[in-house]
């Protein structure tokens, strides 16, 4: 019997971003773009498919290494022989005069990892290739070409384009921001790929989240299709897995000491305060000077953009009652989940180490239904799908008298207030809803402009069947399931 043909892998998701790009390439004349976004986001393969769609041939492209002045311009003429360009550097002032001169006949140029001339050795790069720049940029119309700069570190890439005392301040033209993907593109990755069941959805998206080199990655392991464990086994466990070296080498390689304790609590302890790591840290290494906690979780939060400090919907943004939390799905499964399984694999049992993993990923995955569902919301919204429509951004409730509402959500428009409680395992609902309606009432007191308003309860599970819905529907809620949350999004 024949086999189902695989479907071979696209481009998906993208439309604003794309048709930004195309718009700055269609005006055949002098640009400099930013382009920031997490590593594995997607900015290079953004790049190629608006260049190709734009038919542009003439590109080049460097991913420049974290090294020294001869380490970058040996690795710059490596590319340049790739692409067939018979020039070479010399130097960095060479580099950058080269990029001026290909920009003059056409080329497209682009920087990756850009982030890592912020480093001292490599610093004067920038002011070498400000002189190139002004001078393209003051014959904008006779040049054809263009230069992309790609970083993945936003605040050394904030240092080195935005910072008023930075040679490049005010010299980029044009600035993206690459995101993760929307949870419709997933769909459609998955929906191409695999199916739309909801278990799949919620397991990949809390490894993944919208990061789309990760499920290419699963793709060309042929895994998107199969259960948890094969995929765990073949992305993670197998001594070719593409995934077990991921986070150390792309997150977790400059940090070392306090950071990583403080992300390895946070990846077990999602929401907790800072009085929480301070306390946490004392305990593993002895008490200390507490200012040194608020400093690292100041530098994870803006210079690795690695973890967030949430507040409660309505707070003001001085408040004290905020919340820290892991930014990155994947990182977060890796510390909380993954890492000690996968290097502990040359001394245990693979199958019992990978039952471990998938233990601990179903614990993350309460936490990931509450920020999946709270963005199927907003795509939603944004779309006009279903009858609730956004005034804000979809957040959580907590206060010091122990209230705590997993998703709060404000329809202006038409006075209605949702209250939503997210469960991981369904039969947990019910009683759930009970807590949450008498959260939801000490909540209202707190916030008198809601009176008059409809106020209406809701009961989130990856899947709800029918005999429990009717239930919830007896105890006044809404029943909502990922599959109820997705429809009308996907391919």
């Amino acid at each position: 019997m024949p086999s189902t043909p695989v479907k071979p892998w696209a481009f998906y998701g993208r439309r604003p971003e794309l048709e930004q790009l195309e718009r700055v390439l269609a005006r055949g004349r002098w640009f400099s773009m930013q382009v920031s976004g997490r590593r594995r986001i997607g900015k290079t393969a953004l790049i190629q498919q608006a260049l190709q769609r734009a038919g542009i041939t003439r590109t080049l492209y460097i991913q420049i290494p974290d090294s020294d002045p001869a380490g970058v311009v040996a690795a710059c003429n490596g590319y340049l022989e790739t692409f067939g360009i018979a020039d070479r550097a010399d130097s960095l002032a060479g580099l950058a005069a080269l990029i001026g001169r290909l920009a003059r006949s056409g080329y497209v140029v682009a920087l990756d990892e850009f982030q890592y001339f912020h480093r001292k050795p490599l610093f004067d790069f920038c002011s070498l290739l400000q002189a190139e720049v002004d001078q393209l940029a003051a014959q904008a119309d006779q040049v054809a070409g263009g230069l992309i700069v790609l970083g993945s570190l936003h605040a050394e890439m904030t240092a080195l384009l935005e910072d008023r005392d930075a040679p490049l301040f005010n010299r980029v033209t044009d600035v993206l921001q690459l995101d993760h993907l929307d949870t419709a593109s997933v769909l459609e990755i998955l929906e191409t790929h695999a199916d739309r069941d909801p278990a799949r959805l919620l397991f990949f998206w809390n490894l993944f989240e919208g990061v789309p080199k990760f499920y290419r990655d699963a793709y060309e392991q042929g895994v998107l299709h199969a259960g948890r464990q094969e995929v765990l086994e073949r992305l993670f466990f197998a001594s070719s897995s593409p995934l077990r070296g991921e986070a150390d080498n792309w997150f977790l390689r400059e940090l070392r000491g306090r950071y990583d304790m403080i992300l390895q609590y946070l990846a077990a302890h999602p929401g907790c305060t800072n009085a929480d790591i301070t306390a946490a840290m004392a305990a593993l290494s002895g008490p200390g000077d507490e200012r040194q906690v608020g400093g690292y979780l100041k530098i994870l939060a803006e210079r690795y953009r690695m973890i967030e400090r949430r507040l409660p919907i309505f707070a003001r943004p001085n408040a004290r009652s905020g919340r820290y939390y892991i930014r990155d799905n994947f990182l977060r499964a890796w510390l909380h989940a993954l890492q000690r399984p996968v290097l502990s694999v040359a001394f245990r049992p693979m199958p019992e180490l990978i039952q471990q993993a998938d233990e601990r990923l179903q614990e993350s995955e309460g936490y990931a239904l509450e920020d999946l569902a709270a963005q199927l919301y907003e795509e939603r919204s944004r779309r006009g799908l279903g009858d609730f429509k956004l005034s804000q951004r979809i957040h959580g409730y907590w206060d010091r008298s122990d209230v705590e509402i997993d998703l709060v959500a404000v329809d202006e428009d038409s006075r209605r207030l949702r209250l939503a409680t997210c469960k991981r395992n369904p039969a947990r609902l019910p009683a759930a809803v009970h807590e949450l309606r008498r959260h939801g009432e000490r909540f209202l007191i707190a916030y008198r402009h809601f009176e008059g308003w409809r106020v209406e309860h809701v009961g989130i599970a990856p899947t709800i069947p029918a005999p429990l819905r009717t239930e919830l529907a007896g105890l006044g809620a809404l029943a909502q399931d990922l599959t109820d949350l997705t429809a009308g999004l996907g391919g």
